[in-house]
């Protein structure tokens, strides 16, 4: 539960506001789940059927966007979690509960192609979706780049602790803004930000449940299938990457050639782990979480792959290879990586 002084209040606020199909199976418990990379503390009830009780800080989640997305999600026919009630005050929600069934631990050789199918659909679907201003912030060349900068204050700086001089800087900046440019040129849609594996389920009879998409933005089209298919928790070869995101195009009816929007797909997800490799760090370093350092490196993995494919990511590549790569196996998470792969 919260910390001690709003445990009673927390309990008492989830009694008040349980839905009344809900039944409590005993004295009111709240088992808690693993948490997301956010601050909010989920917790499932003995309740019939079962419901999520969660503790989001107002101060540190904006949780208005949550349910005003969460119903503009639905009204597109996409399952979110029903949301039962909401102190915005506390930060406290009462949401349905989804289980425990996401897509990544049912992927495989021979799922793959099916779950993600599925999972394209539902990003069809989800890109269809209407602009709205008011509640879909754009993604734009200053918060593409503000994500960029992570990479240089925590992967670089904190976490290898490499003081970059003036000429990385503008090696850095250039490629930072060539891939904003790429960003901005693309046709723009309704972007989850993190659909992946770990925020997409299995609900009601193998139905697309979709979570975490409370970050949603109107940019790029290929972010969310770049998220997808260059998963940061999971990884298919590039040739079978290439052909879903060729089919997926030819699912989206766009008038550009293959090849335009295989590079808008590869610059995308340079764009988004390069962003990654800062943000894991962060998670690590600022917020204790730790475990996010093990899947470093295959984020690492996924920017030089596609740095060395394209000449305008070449002097990022050479200088990733030269001045960070010498660095990773005095790393415990890089080391360990290679000690499994041997």
């Amino acid at each position: 539960m919260p910390n001690n002084h709003q445990q009673q209040q927390f309990h008492d606020w989830i009694q008040a506001s349980l839905p009344p199909a809900a039944r409590l199976l005993g004295p009111l418990e709240a088992h808690g789940l693993t948490g997301d990379a956010g601050f909010r503390r989920y917790y499932r009830l003995n309740t019939e059927p079962s419901l999520i009780a969660v503790d989001s800080p107002p101060t540190k989640e904006n949780n208005p966007a949550y349910v005003n997305i969460s119903m503009a999600l639905q009204s597109g026919g996409l399952r979110t979690p029903v949301i039962h009630a909401v102190d915005f005050a506390r930060g406290y929600l009462l949401l349905e509960d989804f289980g425990d069934q996401l897509l990544q631990p049912l992927l495989n050789d021979k799922t793959v192609a099916e779950l993600y199918d599925l999972a394209e659909t539902g990003l069809l679907e989800l890109q269809l979706l209407p602009d709205n201003k008011a509640l879909f912030p754009r993604y734009d060349a200053q918060l593409l780049g503000d994500e960029m900068a992570l990479f240089k204050q925590w992967f670089v700086a904190e976490l290898l602790g490499i003081e970059l001089q003036p000429e990385e800087n503008t090696m850095l900046d250039s490629l930072f803004a060539q891939l904003i440019q790429s960003a901005e040129e693309q046709p723009q849609t309704l972007v989850h930000r993190d659909y992946h594996s770990r925020n997409l389920m299995l609900v009601d009879n193998n139905n697309l449940g979709i979570i975490d998409f409370q970050d949603a933005v109107w940019g790029p089209v290929t972010y969310d299938l770049v998220s997808l298919l260059k998963d940061c928790y999971i990884r298919w070869p590039a040739k079978q990457t290439r052909q879903r995101a060729l089919a997926f195009k030819q699912r989206l009816g766009l008038s550009v050639d293959d090849q335009q929007f295989l590079r808008w797909f590869d610059l995308m997800g340079l764009q988004r782990h390069i962003k990654v490799m800062g943000i894991f760090a962060r998670l690590a370093l600022r917020d204790n979480k730790q475990v996010y350092l093990k899947d470093l490196p295959m984020v690492i993995e996924y920017s030089l792959e596609t740095a060395e494919q394209h000449v305008e990511c070449q002097p990022f590549f050479q200088w990733f290879k030269q001045r960070i790569s010498p660095l990773l196996d005095s790393q415990s998470w890089s080391a360990e990586r290679h000690r499994l792969e041997l």
